[in-house]
């Protein structure tokens, strides 16, 4: 996907390259577990995201954050967040991309993970639609 390039996100303030992850992270959870096909897709989305500039402690740093405001908020506080931090529908497609490579990275999309793309794309005001075309484009790469 083109959004998805690093080149894309170059400009983006470091709240918005938190958002993107934090949802990148919604998303692999979404099922309750992180199996290692997501966690290791998670993790090159997340590195290559942001140029590799958050990597390591600190790319658990924002996992441990994230995970800590999922227990605490739930995840539709957790997805109005992100949106409030991603005011640009660009941003927020992006958003939507990165969380459905991420429920896809094991090969099976479970009806939790459906769930969750769907409520991300509504969350981040992003017809289903587009959301729908935005999966069926994945699943042809």
């Amino acid at each position: 996907m083109r959004n998805t390039d690093p080149a894309f996100v170059r400009d983006l303030s470091d709240e918005k390259v938190e958002a993107l992850v934090e949802i990148m992270y919604l998303a692999a959870a979404a099922d309750g577990e992180l199996a290692p096909a997501e966690r290791a897709r998670f993790n090159e989305s997340a590195e290559r995201l942001t140029s590799r500039v958050i990597v390591g402690p600190e790319l658990d740093k924002l996992l441990a954050r994230a995970k800590a405001d999922l227990d605490q908020a739930g995840r539709a506080a957790r997805l109005a967040a992100v949106k409030a931090r991603l005011p640009d529908i660009d941003a927020r497609k992006l958003a939507l991309a990165l969380a459905i490579q991420i429920t896809a990275a094991d090969g099976i999309i479970r009806t939790s993970e459906r769930e969750l793309i769907l409520e991300t794309a509504a969350a981040l005001d992003i017809d289903g639609d587009t959301a729908a075309n935005m999966v069926r484009d994945l699943s042809k790469t």
